[in-house]
């Protein structure tokens, strides 16, 4: 062990850890889970000190040996080979102050031992160097945003995109296949098993164009309000220099907060995207229970498609084949509705200057934009490009579909349609045969009224 000091006095510090003593605290202060900062908001800390230090190097505020010792430690903790020294519980100060601080120490320690020092040196300062023109207060929600940013735009929307180019392309390949429509789950006019994919792929679709309405809010970023929005000990222009070079780096549309009071002291931005990430997993859970639904049985239900089998389903049943890569896209779904909830209270508590419940809703957010991309990646590898039509089902169950009298009311009326559509369930008869009997529609008549392909494209 090693001591080390902060603002309130000594603490032993394992001698092979790069962060101080404010951090030890925390870990002593908060043993609350296995949860720990997440990959993307460790690497979003890291740029925002490399960027800081080399603004800080060019405005004189650090030595620029200290500046370029700083820089390099950073981008040691963004690449992540720093990443066992973020030692942290999610559930801890709600500003995010110990994160902060677990990074401002593991970059000054690193920085130090780049210099020759010792760890525990302060000739790099946590507060004084690394954390110049910052606050945790700016700091944090500013790596909130830009973790968010990279996660939806580098893991959710383009997995999203992926998986609704696999629906369009079943909802080609199935085009052809009239089949049974459900409301319901009772029998309905027909439509094509194309079109329902086509819908699908629709809903994918409409997602990526609500997360990327969200964007634009999180692009914004609180950087340079320091303490309570007011910039109290940051240069003119610091941040923006800062939030320059991140954009620079990243080629993501990074600015600053037209409005810093807001900016620190609510989180509607990150409100909003959870919101549209939980729109976009009940799409998937509306899709992936579909798809277990119609490939249901597959003797005794619908079966009208078949989905590929990826595991024996049960260890006591013999060749029972479940849907489970729908399963897991249903369980993902109700993280992510029980993660945007945590996030949507989280936001809530903006207790005047400050948010106070940042760190979980970080966990929340992040977690649910990167556990949709993958999953989606796995239903579509696993599940939907494998799926086949059962074209046969399809056609015996849509010849007993009763729905299809619909297509009589326009000539005979509901109530005649009725009639018939009752005496064919009682009797087992078809449809069309029972019209034939009761209608007054000739035999020609009754042949293109009740044509089923047509029936799929109105009119």
């Amino acid at each position: 062990m090693r001591t080390e000091r902060d603002s309130m006095g000594e603490m032993l510090v394992p001698d092979d850890a790069y962060y101080g003593a404010s951090t030890q605290r925390a870990v002593e202060n908060f043993p609350i889970s296995n949860l720990r900062l997440g990959r993307r908001m460790i690497a979003a800390l890291g740029m925002i000190k490399s960027a800081a230090a080399e603004e800080n190097a060019a405005r004189g505020i650090v030595a620029g040996e200290i500046a370029g010792a700083i820089r390099a430690a950073a981008e040691e903790v963004a690449a992540g080979t720093l990443d066992d020294q973020f030692v942290l519980d999610v559930f801890q100060t709600g500003s995010g102050t110990s994160s902060n601080m677990n990074a401002n120490e593991v970059i000054a320690n690193r920085a130090n031992e780049l210099l020759g020092e010792p760890r525990g040196s302060k000739k790099v300062h946590p507060n004084d160097h690394v954390n110049a023109g910052q606050s945790s207060n700016d700091v944090i929600p500013t790596a909130i945003h830009i973790a968010a940013v990279a996660a939806m735009r580098e893991d959710t929307i383009p997995a999203l995109e992926r998986l609704a180019a696999a629906l369009e392309h079943k909802a080609e390949e199935f085009d052809h296949i009239v089949k049974a429509g459900r409301t319901h789950l009772m029998d309905a006019t027909p439509i094509r098993l194309g079109q329902e994919f086509s819908g699908y792929a629709a809903q994918v679709r409409l997602g990526v164009r609500r997360l990327e309405a969200a964007l634009p809010g999180l692009e914004e970023l609180a950087l340079g309000g320091t303490a309570v929005g007011t910039g109290i000990n940051t240069p003119a222009g610091f941040a923006a220099g800062v939030i320059g070079r991140m954009a620079e780096r990243t080629g993501y549309p990074f600015t600053e907060a037209a409005n810093h009071f807001e900016a620190q002291a609510a989180k509607d931005a990150t409100v909003f995207a959870s919101g549209a990430l939980k729109t976009v997993g009940v799409s998937l859970f509306k899709i992936a229970n579909d798809l277990r639904w119609l490939g249901s049985g597959p003797r005794t239900a619908i079966g009208e498609i078949s989905l590929p089998a990826t595991q024996p389903g049960s260890s006591i049943m013999p060749g029972k084949v479940n849907p489970v890569m729908a399963e897991s896209v249903m369980q993902v779904v109700a993280q992510v509705v029980g993660n945007d909830a945590t996030v949507t209270w989280a936001g809530a508590n903006g207790n005047l200057e400050l948010n106070v419940m940042m760190p979980v809703l970080a966990h929340n957010l992040i977690e649910s934009a990167e556990l949709i991309g993958s999953v989606c990646d796995a239903f579509r590898e696993k599940c939907v490009e494998g799926i086949k039509a059962n074209e046969e089902r399809a056609a015996m169950l849509l010849d007993q579909n009763i729905s299809i009298v619909t297509a009589l009311a326009p000539k005979i009326g509901y109530d005649k349609s009725a009639e018939i559509a009752k005496k064919a369930f009682a009797t087992g008869k078809g449809v069309r045969e029972v019209a034939l009997e009761v209608s007054g529609l000739s035999a020609a008549e009754l042949d293109r009224a009740l044509d089923l392909y047509p029936m799929t494209e109105g009119g």
